[in-house]
Formats: structure tokens, C-alpha cells, sequence
């Protein structure tokens, strides 16, 4: 049986339902999509989508180093956005979060998010 630690950081927001901001299992971290809420106030960011896809790798680099893992360790993610005509400005700002050797991604455009967002992210990592 793979063991599983939860991970959780005050760095990220809590979660607003039934999941864990992160669960480390087999080498690999699995962190729950984060959307643009401040994790001091739990209130989401006002601003442009690039305000919020910064927001939200901020807070995803938060639960992978409370894990012991970064955003250099991340083999996957998975964006949604809310209206993919802002695919280049979350791309501009997300190109700089991973620089060198870039996860795999996919890109999907959804017709809502939590709390009105216009950006989510989900990431696995290694760890370990």
C-alpha cells in the first residue's frame, strides 16, 4: 500500500471545501487546483487575468515547497480559464514561473470557476 501525507501551508489559501491543498503519495505531489485568493484574507485578487495567473502560481509554489518539492520539480499542470482569448496573458506570465524545461500542460476553456475566478491551475510534482 502507497502511503499519503496531507500538505498544507498557511502560505496558500485553505480550502474552501472537502480536499487538501496537497497530498504527497508514491514520489509525487498532487496539488488541488488553486485559484487567485489571497491566502492572508481568503479573498480573491481584483485585477487582470495576469494578476490572477500570478496569484495562483504563487500560491501553487507555496503547497510544493511546504512539501519539500518547487516549481523546477513539476511535471504536469492543467489550466482553466474562463475565456481562452486570455491564453496569451496567462501564458506571458506563466512562461516566467517555468523558465527552463516546462511541464507538461493542457489548456482548457470552462464556463465557471469557484468564486467567480477567471483562472484555476492544478499541478503533480515529484517529491522526495
Amino acid at each position: 500500500m502507497i502511503s499519503r501525507q496531507m500538505v498544507k501551508t498557511s502560505g496558500a489559501p485553505a480550502a474552501i471545501g472537502p480536499y487538501s491543498q496537497g497530498i504527497a503519495a508514491g514520489g509525487f505531489l498532487f496539488v488541488s487546483g488553486q485559484i487567485p485568493l489571497d491566502p492572508a484574507t481568503g479573498v480573491m485578487v481584483q485585477g487582470d487575468v495576469r494578476v490572477q495567473v500570478i496569484r495562483v502560481l504563487d500560491n501553487l509554489k507555496a503547497i510544493l515547497e511546504e512539501a519539500g518539492s518547487g516549481m523546477e520539480r513539476v511535471v504536469r499542470t492543467t489550466v482553466y480559464l474562463t475565456d481562452l482569448r486570455e491564453f496569451t496573458e496567462m501564458n506571458e506570465v506563466y512562461r516566467g514561473y517555468f523558465a527552463a524545461d516546462p511541464p507538461a500542460r493542457s489548456t482548457v476553456e470552462v464556463s465557471a470557476l469557484p468564486q467567480g475566478a477567471r483562472v484555476e491551475i492544478d499541478a503533480i510534482a515529484c517529491v522526495g
